[in-house]
């Protein structure tokens, strides 16, 4: 008989679906039947059952966080099974020991840390029984009942384990000793928190603080343009005054300057030019492309959409999620027909029918088996969901992936972009842009998440005049970098490879999979969500004190940057192939911790916060000695103190008074400096730095005492 071990209890039981089977608790018994002849048994973990053990197991001093015990290198890992998971390693544990279980076929999710898991729960269970993997990139019975008829041997994945449990050890030894090395140097400076590091969150958080410190060092600066609304040969047009393809003009009188000389001369079209731009449609999704346009569209959190798609697989509906690839190979090209002839048939996609193209198997944009990875692109399986009993949020999710492989089988988009050129009295140029869809093509079916506005320019000659109607000068400001969304933040940790500068690594971390895995860059961020280091509203990433704490701590240090990634990647990668040694991998880290201890010890002098940064501190423990008062409530008569996440009441409890301030207000920093000004006045300073809309805006705060609310006061 053989026991099949799945990742999860929903991928056991839809493994068990294709066989006769009777249900127990914690496994499903498997009858005979023509593809497991002499049954068999299912079971399952519930992601990771094992765990790597804490330090105070190998060593007792290793308990209390010092800095005389770094650091924490164990001679061998130790595993350990998670408390709350002992009930089931235990059923496992008791099928491996059946009399009639001479097999066992590893049934974990086809990739790296599937591979870990199940292996690491025949570790701890000390099993010497002969192995089989299953490997399958879809669930519909099908691919189910094909993977058990081609099981690979156990030696065929032996070195993706290696690779895994490498990567496992190798990021215990990083993250124990540095978050221990930093949390103590920086609770010496008065920063009392945990201070959570690692071999890919702390580089990623470094590129989130990097630009949030590109925003408050940011000047906003005035600059205006001249706009002019041209009449030639009885049709009219609007342009924009440009010298040297600049259109900003850095004096207000200058640019009034133009605008008056400019007002009822002559207009001579200098030159027309029109330009025809082709686009493909987008490749097949892989999970980081999935998660970064459910984010665009849907505002949905990698996470989220990670969760999702893992349904919508685990019944069958999708291939598997977790693939870096965005190429299919001809099997699966050869499936396609058969699903988008039921596609024709649905209500939601027959006007995209009939089909340019019938099939796609010689597109190489498409269909490559060189670029095939562990698992092809995320692509609807020949089982169709009932669209009707499909959730919102699975429909949205479902239909993103239906729409990328139709819009495969339709043409490219043309574009028509017009350049007008218009001389206002031989003298002022003036640039007219428009654009016209020729063809929709592909987006028929996938429509861009801002819509084209078409601005259809007039049909002109060149040498045709006319007259300069109006003028107009029109004042802005020079805006800061954008924050990072959060789907733009899962783009950012795939293509970190454009952050180094030496070519070789980048290469490598572009090959690779930049800043951790399609399974793990969504479980990161949320990390650094509910580490405290990010704050994501309205879908919009910004990097938090503590965080900027950490990176000026961490400084230049290999831990901050990509490029540490990259040699861990590329000397990871060869250990999956069987090229390189995993002592020699696990000696070099022991020796970069060796080197992070010492060079971070000799430099926390020069370490350097802002005085701001001091304040925002939210400590996890939030200690009585900050709230000291601050001024009057508004609502009783308490007194307002900094309550950590914002400024309240001291009544709170006693009255049940309900006044309290945020400690951001549209993207700005509530410090306690304006928060004493706003409750003693009732009015702050004009301050800079709010994030409307489109743009920054300066404003006061002013306390409205008949709506008893906060309002902002606009300078003149």
């Amino acid at each position: 008989m053989k026991l099949i071990i799945a990742e999860k209890p929903d991928q056991g039981a839809t493994l068990a679906s294709v066989f006769p089977k009777k249900k127990h608790q914690g496994y499903i018994e498997i009858l005979p039947n023509p593809i497991l002849t002499d049954g068999g048994f299912i079971t399952w973990a519930i992601g990771h059952l094992c765990q790597l053990s804490p330090p105070e197991v190998y060593n007792t001093t290793w308990k209390k966080w010092t800095l005389d015990t770094l650091p924490l290198l164990p001679n061998q890992f130790q595993h350990e099974v998670s408390k709350d998971k002992i009930k089931q390693f235990q059923v496992i544990k008791k099928l491996l020991s059946h009399p009639e279980v001479n097999e066992v076929i590893h049934a974990g999710d086809a990739g790296r840390e599937g591979e870990l898991i199940i292996r690491n729960i025949l570790r701890q269970a000390k099993s010497n029984l002969p192995m089989k993997r299953l490997w399958i990139s879809s669930l519909t019975p099908n691919a189910i009942k094909k993977g058990f008829q081609q099981l690979l041997d156990e030696e065929d994945t032996r070195n993706l384990f290696f690779e895994a449990y490498t990567r496992s050890c190798a990021d215990w030894i990083v993250g124990m000793n540095a978050s221990r090395l930093y949390t103590l140097l920086l609770q010496q400076k008065g920063f009392s928190d945990v201070f959570s590091v690692g071999r890919v969150q702390t580089p990623t958080l470094a590129l989130i603080v990097k630009k949030e410190l590109e925003i408050e060092s940011f000047v906003s600066e005035p600059f205006w343009e001249v706009e002019a609304t041209f009449k030639i040969t009885g049709k009219k047009y609007k342009g924009k005054w440009e010298d040297k393809g600049n259109s900003r003009i850095m004096d207000s009188a200058l640019a009034q300057k133009i605008a008056l000389f400019c007002q009822g001369k002559e207009a001579t079209i200098a030159d027309i030019k029109k330009e025809k731009k082709e686009f493909l449609p987008p490749q097949l999704y892989n999970l980081s492309a999935l998660q970064a346009e459910a984010n665009r569209r849907y505002k949905f959190s990698p996470k989220k959409t990670l969760d999702i798609v893992q349904k919508l697989y685990q019944k069958g509906w999708v291939s598997y999620p977790r693939s870096d690839s965005r190429h299919i190979t001809t099997e699966e090209a050869n499936t396609l027909p058969q699903i988008l002839a039921r596609y024709e048939k649905i209500k939601d996609y027959e006007d995209f029918f009939p089909l340019p193209f019938s099939s796609i198997i010689q597109n190489k944009r498409y269909v490559d088996e060189k670029k095939v990875t562990d698992h092809y692109a995320i692509i609807p399986t020949e089982q169709i969901p009932d669209f009707s009993k499909l959730a919102s949020e699975e429909k949205k999710l479902y239909d993103l992936i239906a729409k990328s492989v139709i819009a495969a089988h339709h043409k490219k988009a043309i574009i028509e972009y017009s350049t007008i050129r218009t001389l206002v009295d031989e003298r002022a140029m003036f640039i007219s842009k428009g654009k016209v869809i020729v063809d929709q093509g592909y987006r028929q079916v996938i429509s861009p998440v801002e819509k084209d506005k078409d601005v259809n320019l007039p049909l002109l000659d060149k040498e045709d005049k006319g007259i300069t109607e109006k003028t107009e000068v029109k004042e802005s400001k020079t805006q800061p970098p954008k924050r990072y969304t959060e789907g733009q933040l899962i783009t950012l940790m795939k293509t970190a490879g454009k952050h180094i500068d030496d070519k070789e690594l980048e290469q490598v971390l572009t090959q690779t999979e930049g800043l951790g895995t399609e399974a793990t860059r969504a479980g990161i961020i949320t990390m650094l969500k509910d580490r405290g280091y990010i704050d994501v509203k309205k879908n919009i990433v910004y990097a938090t004190s503590k965080a900027k704490v950490l990176i000026i701590a961490v400084g230049k240090e290999i831990l901050a940057s990509p490029e540490m990634t990259a040699k861990w990647e590329q000397r990871l990668k060869q250990i999956s192939k069987g090229e390189a040694s995993p002592k020699q991998f696990m000696d070099q880290t022991s020796q970069m911790v060796h080197h992070l201890i010492a060079a971070t010890k000799e430099v926390t002098n020069e370490w350097i916060f802002s005085e701001e940064d001091k304040q925002q501190f939210i400590p996890k423990t939030f200690k009585k000695k900050r709230q000291s008062p601050l001024g009057n409530c508004q609502l009783c008569d308490g007194q307002v103190v900094d309550k950590g996440k914002f400024f309240g009441c001291s009544n709170y409890q006693k009255k049940n008074c309900t006044f309290t301030l945020s400690k951001k207000i549209l993207g700005k920093s509530m410090t306690q400096k304006i928060v004493k000004q706003l409750l003693k006045s009732g009015e702050t300073d004009v301050l800079e730095g709010f994030q409307g809309k489109d743009k920054l805006f300066a404003a006061a705060l002013v306390w409205d005492k008949k709506e008893n609310k906060i309002k902002f006061k606009f300078p003149t």
